[in-house]
């Protein structure tokens, strides 16, 4: 592909506010925290910003508040080079929020409070649709109302682009929307959360993904942390290994493997390699604390890619 490709996100905005401890604390205990960091995040923001990364053309749709917050938000965006056309000013939330706790064990606890992400309407995707269709690949997630997610998707599949649903956090789907879905990509608990299995297997992983996939999505992607990652569509299943790290950060992981797969898909690559190279770009974030402060810029993704021979 001669050109960048192009991305369009219709999600979260949110302050991340990370706290370092040495473990996750009990019911009603307090805990004196090492360190404290404050990042930009929400899931579609993190997507948004992992795509620019890699070298896209990435436009965001979303709500922020009139505060301190959302100044902060779209100041960001604008560094990290993101059509900010359509962030939205709300007059009547806050910004979004997300209290997180990341243990030494690098696992993480995350607590949303959405705002203004809640305000971002099915009208405003609709203000938006020029944008939406002019790109390569459309995500969404559910950070935002449903409907604003099935209108973006239903307009972008109107307009022959291909559709990534991150099903989180996890929620009740209707059928109408999983069957817009080009891909699907939930992690561990949103799959059971959607088929009511258990993954505690591969195989498991594995009758989960092929039992959402009858719902409608055409590729089901589960994405299991440490375990890698399958993938599932109509040629069948393929299991996806880990990139062994040291990984000090889960936070943010399954958003770079989005983000990264809608630039590979955008791209050209098939839908394994594209979920090959991301599920590796997932683990490299790992290793830095931090969310979107973990995500590579391309020249760095492709060397770690090289490295470990990841075609």
């Amino acid at each position: 592909m001669t050109r960048r490709p192009r991305i369009c996100v219709v999600g979260s905005s949110n302050v991340d506010l990370l706290a370092r401890v040495p473990r996750l604390p009990r019911l009603g205990e307090t805990l004196v925290g090492r360190t404290f960091h404050l990042g930009y995040g929400g899931k579609g923001a993190n997507q948004a910003v992992m795509a620019a990364r890699l070298g896209a053309e990435v436009a965001m749709v979303t709500r922020v508040g009139r505060d301190v917050f959302g100044d902060g938000m779209r100041r960001n965006y604008g560094a990290q080079g993101i059509d900010t056309t359509h962030v939205l000013v709300d007059d009547e939330r806050f910004s979004g929020v997300a209290p997180i706790f990341v243990d030494d064990a690098a696992q993480n606890v995350v607590v949303i409070i959405p705002g203004a992400n809640l305000g971002l309407s099915a009208d405003d995707v609709r203000r938006a649709a020029a944008v939406i269709r002019g790109v390569d690949v459309l995500i969404g997630q559910l950070e935002v109302p449903v409907e604003t997610t099935r209108e973006a998707v239903r307009l972008a599949r109107a307009g022959g682009v291909r559709t990534i649903l991150n099903p989180a956090p996890a929620a009740p789907l209707p059928d109408d929307l999983l069957a817009l879905v080009d891909v699907c990509v939930p992690n561990e608990v949103e799959i059971e959360a959607l088929t009511g299995r258990t993954v505690a297997t591969v195989d498991a992983a594995v009758a989960a993904a092929q039992a959402l996939r009858e719902r409608g999505p055409r590729t089901v992607i589960v994405t299991l942390g440490e375990r890698g990652a399958v993938l599932v569509d109509a040629d069948g299943a393929t299991v996806l290994p880990a990139v062994q790290v040291e990984a000090v950060d889960s936070t943010g992981a399954g958003d770079a493997f989005i983000g990264s797969l809608a630039v590979f898909l955008a791209e050209g690559d098939d839908e394994r390699r594209a979920a090959r190279r991301a599920n590796a770009i997932a683990a490299l974030t790992t290793t830095v604390l931090g969310t979107q402060d973990s995500f590579p810029i391309r020249a760095v993704a492709d060397a770690f890619l090289l490295a470990r021979a990841v075609t």
